[in-house]
């Protein structure tokens, strides 16, 4: 059927033509502000901040600064989304929200219900429609357009909960894939209604074999135990002995770079990885072009974005906004600044602060990376230490002394004044010697660290564990599974479970 194939592969390629340089303009965001707006004007929230009279005004955008206040999701879900989950009508969108995504926060967190309306489960079907095109770029085989995409996501198992239905995302998106879409889609059904994860990677190895898989995507971590154990379990040198058209890794949720040594371990020929920012709350950016470090913001799917500077003027030490009103818009950002990202969308979410830090990496592109998370960045003593600083060390550490770690995580120890390392393998380090190394990236990448370093900032502590130590603390938590992520960065909370865990198992 090598016909399907080509057809398929042109098909793509019309379509990357055709949506090359759609979308970028900052025009694109002031007519999705304005159809939000005019769509939720007669909602509870929308007559609660004079949506009708905004749209009269000669400066729209302005005026809903002004008159929306910027709220992350506790205050926002005491404010306004706690009735919509109740099922109250036209709250904050039109109609009743029937769908509820259960975000999956980070470990020790407790989830959150993100609103999924009709126009955000279409929104992300044509968005992934648009990444497929991007697939002609890398000249790949007529016959790969015919394969199957594996989703490592959650189980795809609802729940009823009195007015409205509740899961993971990727269960909700599973329930309304188009008729095209799903013959291509696995696992099946069966098997992604599963909720036990180690039940649901069990069925997936042995389902393998009968799979003809060309794109594989999920989270790093779990999509490589899968082909580990798929490997192990039947017996091959690598996972292209039964998949031998998988050319196309889409990954996201966490930063790739420690786990790519692993995952070239598991590959018996070349892999593309592209990069994805997929939430709850929607589909935000993908990787439009191969080989380039930024993902392109999408600008026309329902979404209104706005940026604040990550910094004192903004931020208090805590992370807390200092005003609620005051962010950026599209066409005030600049390259290599931290920015809290905030979204205005089509779930009837407004303002709402997501919690991630990203930056521009390429404007005229609109290109984003994503670089931290408010609440996950060190200032025991004012170093002022972001995610990606800490993903950026651990990496440059990592290629100098030569050794692979995947997983790690670190805490302040505010009575020793100092930073707390835990890292996860199964091979002899010279903890002193990473210790030291480390310090030095650090150092090297943020000054305000460097600082500190020298005064008040004591010397960190490292502790090497079994890699497995963390993915048994995840399911200790109730964390376990596809779309959870041991936090790189704990809280205080998260911290104590933590070391209460790890002196559970040294006994």
């Amino acid at each position: 059927m090598q016909i399907v194939g080509r057809f398929l592969k042109k098909t793509a390629e019309i379509g990357y033509k055709r949506n090359l340089n759609k979308g970028l303009a900052f025009e694109n965001q002031i007519e999705a502000l304005l159809l939000l707006l005019n769509k939720a004007r007669k909602t509870n929230f929308g007559k609660n901040h004079r949506f009708a009279h905004l749209l009269t005004e000669p400066d729209i955008l302005s005026q809903y600064q002004q008159e929306v206040p910027m709220m992350e999701y506790e205050e926002f879900y005491q404010t306004w989304l706690h009735r919509s989950i109740d099922g109250v009508k036209d709250n904050t969108w039109p109609g009743v929200i029937k769908y509820y995504a259960l975000s999956s926060g980070t470990t020790g967190s407790p989830s959150k219900r993100i609103p999924v309306t009709e126009q955000v489960i279409r929104s992300f079907q044509k968005t992934s429609m648009k990444q497929i095109t991007t697939l002609h770029q890398l000249d790949l085989p007529p016959l790969f357009f015919q394969k199957s995409i594996l989703v490592v996501g959650g189980s795809t198992q609802l729940e009823q909960i009195q007015n409205h239905i509740e899961g993971d995302l990727s269960g909700i998106l599973k329930k309304h894939t188009s008729w095209i879409a799903s013959p291509f889609a696995k696992p099946s059904n069966k098997i992604a209604d599963i909720k036990d994860w180690n039940r649901k990677l069990d069925k997936m190895v042995e389902q393998a074999p009968k799979w003809d898989i060309g794109v594989v995507a999920g989270v790093p971590s779990w999509c490589i135990m899968l082909m580990e154990r798929i490997i192990a379990h039947h017996k091959l040198e690598s996972i292209h002995d039964i998949w031998p058209n998988f050319h196309v890794y889409v990954h996201g949720g966490v930063f790739v770079q420690p786990y790519l040594k692993r995952f070239e371990r598991v590959l018996g020929q070349k892999v593309h990885l592209l990069d994805t920012y997929l939430a709850s709350e929607g589909y935000f950016a993908y990787q439009k072009y191969p080989g380039r470090p930024g993902m392109q913001l999408l600008l026309n799917t329902g979404i209104f974005y706005e940026f604040i500077p990550f910094n004192t003027e903004y931020f208090t030490e805590s992370g807390t906004l200092r005003n609620k009103y005051k962010a950026l818009t599209l066409d005030q950002v600049t390259t290599g600044v931290d920015y809290a990202l905030v979204i205005t969308t089509n779930a009837g979410l407004w303002r709402y602060i997501i919690g991630d830090l990203v930056q521009f990496t390429d404007l005229e592109q609109r290109e984003i990376k994503i670089t931290g998370r408010i609440k996950q960045y060190l200032s025991l003593v004012g170093e002022h230490l972001s995610l990606d600083n800490i993903n950026e060390a651990w990496d440059l550490m990592s290629e100098e002394l030569g050794i692979e770690i995947q997983e790690y995580g670190v805490y302040c120890d505010p009575v020793n004044q100092n930073h707390c390392w835990t890292v996860g393998t199964e091979n002899e380090i010279d903890t002193e010697k990473v210790l030291e190394v480390l310090d030095q990236k650090l150092a090297l990448l943020n000054d305000d660290y460097k600082s500190v370093r020298k005064y008040s900032l004591q010397k960190p502590t490292l502790q090497r564990v079994p890699t497995g130590h963390f993915y048994k603390f995840m399911e200790k938590m109730g964390k376990l599974g596809s779309q959870n992520k041991f936090p790189r960065v704990m809280n205080e909370h998260q911290a104590s479970e933590w070391r209460r865990f790890l002196a559970e198992r040294s006994r």
